[in-house]
């Protein structure tokens, strides 16, 4: 007998019972849905919550991939640093090797593990004591939270803020759909206000290289935004090191190359909105040609503690953080982004502009796009309540002029 037929046969024992959602959510992890809509008429289409979250997979799985060998490349390069020596990335010289994968297969797999386990686990409990479905959405949570988290974090902090996530972000509200928050970006949250230590500074971003060769003053695993936040002088950063993806930072975020791509194929697949994505860029660059204005005119000077991040090329906001990561796979969260059109433009752009704003401000923790995206996704409701009133308006003052 067929796995899909002792599925069935198990579905239909335990129907009815508390245990159905688990088994007919595990059956339909596996195949299509056996449900058809009753009654009405529906829109007749391919995709489905489940189609729909896979592609968000495959989309984010370069960015995985790369980030297992970065991991391993920038362990190695922290050791080469505290032997005072100068390593050049190279991709298929010295950053696609096997050492590279191993360190950091080691390093991010337990981190996609946890993420899955513990999260899964949360909702097949809510599934069978509330006695609904288990829905696909934390699919692409599961998938976001190693990528955007540094690559020693304690599995059991991990743990403690996915239940957290998973309960408070999202499951308090009614589950997938109901959410106001972004999962993932709870997730973040609960770990830099919980756990600070292990979410910022300069030694959480390369995998025990310090233990390793028991130097810690000769290792540097600061991020470029904590360099510049810290008005720190820059000189060997190479561009397109910053735009390949090699350096320090979260396990996804790095590589803005496969993060462009991975837009595209939101894009061309009609997933992600290119509205929010692309004012979120136009948000972030505003503010980032506001600060290079402030620094041009004279009014704040090197002394500054502000004058790091203020003082850079405005595009270069681009390059360095997560900006590009959260506005690709963030902010285009359809459930808690704004729904209307016009509403997606003022939403991505209000990201892109706070996120600067924060990153600037905040030196001892110069990364805001996560601060932003949740604040506007507080708010995405309240925008699209105006756009809808403000639509509504138009066309009664259309229908007066008609009659009039």
């Amino acid at each position: 007998m067929s796995l899909k037929s002792n599925l069935h046969n198990l579905k239909e024992k335990y129907k009815g019972t508390k245990m159905a959602p688990a088994f007919n959510a595990i059956h339909t992890f596996l195949y299509l849905p056996n449900d058809t809509t009753h009654g009405g008429t529906h829109i007749k289409a391919a995709d489905d919550l489940k189609r729909t979250m896979n592609i968000v997979i495959m989309a984010l799985v370069p960015c995985l991939i790369f980030g297992i060998f970065n991991a391993g490349y920038q362990h190695f390069a922290a050791i080469d640093a505290a032997k005072g020596m100068v390593t050049e990335a190279s991709l298929f010289g010295n950053f696609l090797t096997w050492d590279n994968f191993v360190v950091g297969s080691w390093t991010v797999l337990p981190l996609v593990i946890v993420s899955y386990g513990v999260g899964l686990l949360v909702e097949f409990i809510f599934a069978i004591i509330k006695g609904h479905e288990v829905e696909e959405g934390y699919l692409v949570t599961g998938m976001l939270v190693p990528l955007i988290v540094p690559v020693d974090i304690p599995l059991w902090m991990l743990s403690v803020a996915v239940v957290f996530g998973v309960v408070i972000g999202k499951e308090v509200f009614g589950g997938t759909g109901m959410n106001i928050l972004n999962p993932a970006l709870t997730i973040r949250a609960f770990l830099f206000f919980a756990y600070p230590t292990w979410m910022s500074g300069d030694k959480v971003w390369v995998h025990e290289a310090v233990a390793r060769t028991g130097t810690p003053d000769a290792i540097s695993g600061e991020t470029l935004l904590g360099a510049y936040a810290q008005n720190s002088t820059l000189p060997n950063i190479d561009l397109m090191d910053m735009f390949f993806g090699y350096i320090p930072g979260s396990v996804g975020e790095t590589s803005k190359l496969l993060i462009i791509f991975g837009a595209l194929f939101l894009i061309f697949t009609k997933v992600g909105s290119w509205r929010i994505i692309l004012s979120t860029l136009i948000g972030a660059l505003s503010m980032g040609l506001i600060f290079n204005g402030v620094v041009d005119a004279g009014w704040i000077g090197e002394s500054s503690k502000f004058y790091g991040l203020m003082s850079i090329d405005f595009w270069q906001h681009l390059f360095i953080g997560s900006i590009l990561f959260g506005a690709v796979y963030m902010a285009t969260d359809p459930v808690t982004a704004s729904q209307t059109n016009k509403g997606k433009w003022i939403y991505g752009f209000l990201i892109g502009f706070i996120s600067i704003m924060i990153r600037v401000f905040n030196p001892a923790y110069p990364e805001g796009v996560f601060l932003a995206i949740l604040l506007m996704n507080v708010f995405a409701p309240t925008i699209d309540h105006y756009v809808v009133q403000g639509n509504v308006k138009q066309r009664q003052k259309r229908i007066k002029v008609k009659t009039a």
